[in-house]
């Protein structure tokens, strides 16, 4: 691809952006991201903004959806805490192949073609971002679990934290400040129990 078409798709991105239109802004910066070439840090920020809008989008959704369904729960609607079950679960698979796709594009394109540490920096900071807000959601919902499943759940939040932890760190080797980033999503701090000994 000439360097022409290059900015005609970044320019098509930043259209889409203006239109509020982020699946097609990922879709165009994902073809920039698979020319094997190092992306400007503009380049870098059109796809770092179109992923947040399109994962932001349905984490909203999901959360809706969430709250919906623990109020028919404890109205004892089974039929319809069954039917917002399956739609909870549509937004998961969603979540699921979008979070995989980007990892995806940063393991096999993003990282391969970086050469400034800035670039490194920011796919790492990306992949830390994609944990976080996972385990955010996870925190939030795990006084919800009963049982078997709440030591599965927190065994699990464990390992998650304890990579977090250590994802933050190095991230911390390259760049000063990139552990604030990704030890906070949405504004919120980790809860600080969960980075004691004696946590979960």
């Amino acid at each position: 691809m000439e360097m022409q078409d290059r900015e005609v798709y970044v320019f098509i991105a930043k259209l889409a952006e203006q239109a509020e239109r982020y699946e097609e802004m990922v879709e165009i910066m994902k073809k920039v991201a698979q020319l094997d070439q190092e992306l400007t840090v503009e380049e870098r920020n059109l796809l770092s903004v179109g992923y947040k809008n399109v994962i932001g989008a349905r984490r909203a959704s999901w959360r809706i959806i969430s709250s919906v369904q623990q109020e028919e729960e404890s109205k004892g609607n089974e039929l319809l805490v069954n039917l917002i079950k399956g739609n909870r679960q549509k937004v998961e698979e969603e979540l699921t192949i979008i979070c995989n796709d980007l990892l995806a594009l940063i393991e096999a394109h993003l990282i391969p073609s970086s050469k400034s540490p800035e670039s490194f920096v920011f796919y790492y900071k990306i992949a830390c971002y994609l944990a976080q807000q996972a385990f955010d959601e996870a925190i939030a919902h795990l006084r919800n679990v009963n049982g078997e499943c709440y030591m599965d759940s927190t065994l699990i939040l464990r390992l998650l934290r304890d990579n977090l932890i250590l994802w933050t760190t190095d991230v911390t080797d390259e760049e000063d400040d990139g552990a604030d980033d990704c030890i906070t999503s949405a504004g919120q701090q980790v809860p600080a129990f969960l980075f004691s000994a004696d946590s979960l």
